[in-house]
């Protein structure tokens, strides 16, 4: 282990900065050992072998005596708990949930996907009146108790605690009798020719069929899930209405989604 990498590790706060900083340390060297990993991270032992069970579970590595190897050098990336999301970026994302609230008036129907972006564009809303809105966020649905000119829909089904979504065929069906104006989709990634993706087959899944039932779907994300892809895909790129970004979006990227007629609102924090 070098130097960087011991100052690199201590910045790695939690258990997911962790884990994201030894995938990064086995798609360098290949493979990893117990010891050095704890004496790099200040944890014990017991925790690291934790760590590695953990990755060998998702397919990203295989233990080995006294460490790890890799599974895969194109492993995509760990997803971060909610907890870890909410930190990142935040003032970008109150910036892009006001523009998101200004599209929202009287009388619309809309649905709010978890994320941490729809959580702040949920906050913005505690002040509308006569709007219907329908999520499988709990941290959204949390958002809204209090708001009493919002009528507030939930989907149900499986608590996903990483994420604190619902998922599953309850959640699904829930949406089938329903039709929406607008759908603020949180993604993890986004790719001009891939389309977006998220980490969870199950919420890619739900995310697919709340598209489904909206006559507008709209993507409020900071620019740093541009040029990335997540392992599963949600829609492709020629579906979305609108993308609600901040100035850091990649030319390239923004090219490409003009090309394609889609309307790209851009915020400066």
């Amino acid at each position: 282990m070098t130097s960087t990498d011991s100052f690199t590790a201590k910045r790695a706060t939690g258990t997911s900065g962790r884990r994201e900083h030894i995938i990064q340390l086995l798609r360098e060297n290949g493979s990893v050992q117990v010891n050095d990993l704890s004496e790099l991270f200040g944890v014990s032992t017991v925790t690291i072998r934790n760590d590695l069970a953990f990755l060998e579970k998702q397919g990203i590595a295989v233990r080995a005596y006294g460490g790890a190897l890799i599974c895969d050098a194109n492993t995509p990336p760990l997803e971060p708990t909610l907890e870890d999301k909410s930190t990142l970026n935040t003032s970008l994302k109150q910036h892009i949930a006001r523009a998101a609230a200004a599209l929202i008036q009287p009388g619309h129907r809309v649905i709010l996907d978890s994320g941490t972006t729809t959580y702040e564009l949920a906050r913005l809303l505690r002040q509308h009146t006569d709007i219907i809105v329908m999520t499988n966020g709990m941290n959204v649905a949390n958002a809204l108790l209090e708001a009493q000119g919002v009528e507030l829909l939930l989907t149900g089904g499986h608590l996903r605690r990483q994420s604190l979504s619902f998922y599953g065929d309850r959640a699904e069906q829930s949406l089938q009798n329903y039709h929406f104006d607008m759908l603020f989709l949180g993604v993890d990634a986004i790719d001009v020719e891939r389309g977006i993706s998220t980490h969870n087959e199950d919420e890619a899944r739900l995310n697919r069929r709340m598209c489904e039932v909206v006559e507008r779907i709209i993507v409020v994300t900071d620019s740093t899930k541009f040029n990335s892809s997540s392992l599963h895909k949600i829609i492709d790129t020629q579906r979305i209405d609108m993308i609600i970004t901040d100035e850091g979006i990649p030319a390239e990227s923004l090219n490409g989604l003009r090309k394609l007629g889609i309307e790209v609102v851009l915020i400066s924090a």
